[in-house]
């Protein structure tokens, strides 16, 4: 069974490695052989030093600079995975542009051709996806986790317009500590839980009104830990009383009138009195464990 973690271990220029396409992505979704093809011969010129191994999985393209046969076993393994039972799960679309999975083997590769590639410094020692650089960038010596979590972000993109940041993150944030659950992909316990257990301690998680209505600057600089532990575990509730994939179809098809989900949360939970709920929340949250 495939796991993958945040925080565990998982996936030159030796060539061009062209994995079979799975034929239930088309070519690519819109975007033909030929397509990746010029995409590639672009890509090897701007390429940061020797020593990569391109991959083309669609609907990516996989760069990685550890030896050829690991980055072929990530791009199968992890990006493949991941990405067939997404599309199963949740979304028809793949996104609308080739994306660029670069996986820097260890820190310092990581930091010194994220520099030389795009003049930035990462603002966080895992990995991020940049939607202007049309890239999904990791260092992959964190563990698969990460990648796993940046693959959901550009299909809630090409599938949800307009998905507030609070369900993006939390369906990503999901994924981080994941595996195969009879072919489907399944959220476990994660790290995040002990930050949450502590605010739910301290009575200081907000309600889930407010979790939902929350903006997007003031999800990621509003009390953030919290926002990413409890939208993440919210969904992971969910996906345990077999209710995930309901809510997801339901806040998709009403997010014209309930553009915050929480309206579509009530329904699908079936509840009126959402401050009873929120108590059986963290009563539910305060037993879990991650080990």
């Amino acid at each position: 069974m495939n796991r993958f973690s945040l925080r565990g271990s998982l996936l030159l220029l030796i060539g061009v490695v062209l994995l079979a396409a799975d034929p239930s992505h088309g070519a690519g979704d819109g975007h033909s052989d030929a397509d990746f093809a010029k995409h590639v011969a672009k890509l090897k010129q701007r390429l940061p030093g020797d020593g990569f191994t391109i991959v083309v999985q669609k609907p990516f393209v996989v760069v990685g600079d550890e030896a050829p046969a690991r980055v072929k076993a990530r791009a199968i393994r992890t990006v493949k995975w991941a990405v067939d039972r997404l599309k199963s799960e949740y979304f028809t679309k793949d996104p609308d542009v080739i994306l660029n999975v670069w996986l820097f083997k260890d820190k310092a590769s990581y930091e010194s051709n994220v520099w030389k590639l795009f003049k930035d410094k990462p603002g966080t020692p895992f990995g991020y996806y940049s939607r202007r650089h049309k890239a999904l960038i990791m260092n992959i010596s964190t563990g698969g986790g990460t990648l796993v979590h940046e693959i959901v972000h550009p299909f809630v993109e090409a599938n949800f317009p307009n998905c507030p940041a609070w369900f993006n993150e939390g369906l990503g944030s999901l994924y981080e500590q994941c595996g195969d659950n009879e072919g489907r992909i399944w959220g476990y316990t994660n790290w995040r839980l002990a930050g949450l257990q502590r605010a739910i301690t301290k009575k200081t998680v907000p309600t889930f009104k407010t979790l939902c209505s929350t903006t997007t600057g003031e999800f990621y600089f509003k009390d953030k830990g919290t926002n990413y532990a409890q939208a993440r575990y919210l969904l992971y509730y969910l996906q345990q009383k077999g209710l995930l994939k309901k809510y997801y179809d339901q806040f998709h098809k009403n997010q014209k009138d309930d553009p915050t989900g929480y309206k579509t949360l009530q329904a699908v939970l079936g509840v009126d009195d959402m401050t009873a709920f929120q108590k059986e929340w963290e009563q539910y949250v305060m037993k879990l464990r991650f080990r």
